[in-house]
């Protein structure tokens, strides 16, 4: 029997268009797939993708934007919705957690009615039904005294909790995919374990799917049980986090992994990836990583690499099968130098 993804990217593309009548591509033939209770990392620099693919995802494109290929849910088309379809797809399909809770909940409102809008407007329930779940769900995310937090507003609590509050009003519309937009970055480190361990636990107790998008590399690989790199609006490396923590092959991985400072060895400079990250639009008719990788030749400057399957993963990188047998030749000398 064939499981049916829980989401499903097929060639997405997205182009926003520009004031002068042209257009720029922001996302260029994405493929994903995320299977039922999967959490995905989404990973790569500003500029990469990542948000306006979230967007994507939940038909939250800016005007000027235009999405083409397919965005399937459950095996339905996302892109076809209909209004009815898309509130509830929205409203118990997929849940948004954003990076920055200040800016997406209303300060002069307490936080007891920016949780319990959606059960009473949408499900039709009861104000006290609503609020005694509502700090149910508080409390499944840590926060101490549930009812006293619902009687105060945003201003009254601190970034860390206010974040809980965001993941809660997601819990509440019980989704079955959360998509986690960089929900750890306006917060302190250990608030940042605190967060990612309460999603993660949420995600298994209940089945969810979850896509993370972050720019910490370290932090996908630990949630995550498969990570996808993105570059220039594009796939260029995916496979499972082990995979790639140990068996990395697209140079723009390797050059991520290689920038990483590491807790457990002796202070060394680090190895910045030379040159700047470019958008979709900026890349060419070539491989957009071209420039600033140490591997490139004429021919990666002039023809795309196509995403393809190599060493338990896929990779984006027409020069991949030369650079593995050269690094592991490498590894070979060292170790019998040893």
């Amino acid at each position: 029997m064939t499981t049916v993804p829980l989401l499903e990217l097929s060639s997405l593309t997205v182009d926003f268009a520009t004031e002068d009548g042209g257009s720029r591509t922001l996302l260029a033939d994405l493929d994903l797939t995320l299977a039922p209770g999967e959490a995905l990392g989404l990973v790569g620099e500003s500029g990469s993708g990542k948000s306006m693919t979230v967007r994507a995802i939940t038909r939250l494109l800016p005007p000027a934007a235009s999405a083409g290929g397919a965005i399937r849910f459950e095996g339905r088309d996302v892109t076809t919705m209909d209004a009815a379809a898309l509130r509830a797809y929205r409203d118990g399909g997929v849940g948004l957690v954003f990076q920055d809770p200040r800016a997406h909940i209303n300060p002069t409102r307490r936080i007891g009615a920016f949780l319990t809008e959606a059960l009473r407007h949408n499900r039709g329930l009861g104000k006290r039904e609503a609020l005694a779940r509502a700090e149910a769900v508080l409390a499944e995310v840590g926060i101490d005294e549930p009812a006293r937090r619902l009687r105060q507003y945003p201003h009254e609590v601190s970034g860390g909790m206010l974040q809980r509050v965001m993941i809660a009003s997601v819990l509440l519309a019980e989704p079955r995919l959360i998509l986690a937009d960089e929900p750890t970055t306006a917060l302190d480190v250990t608030i940042q374990r605190e967060v990612v361990a309460i999603l993660d636990r949420m995600r298994r107790e209940r089945g969810m799917g979850m896509v993370f998008i972050t720019h910490d590399l370290d932090l996908a690989l630990a949630v995550c049980g498969r990570v996808a790199v993105m570059y220039a609006g594009r796939i260029v490396e995916i496979r499972s986090a082990r995979s790639l923590h140990e068996r990395a092959a697209h140079p723009y991985t390797l050059g991520l992994l290689g920038s990483r400072p590491a807790i457990d060895a002796r202070a060394q400079r680090l190895t910045a990836i030379p040159g700047r990250p470019v958008s979709a639009f900026e890349a060419g008719g070539g491989c957009a990583f071209a420039p600033r990788c140490a591997f490139a030749t004429p021919t990666c400057e002039n023809e795309p690499p196509p995403l393809v399957p190599f060493d338990g993963g896929l990779v984006r990188c027409a020069r991949v099968e030369e650079i593995h047998a050269a690094r592991t030749n490498t590894w070979t000398s060292k170790e019998a130098a040893e």
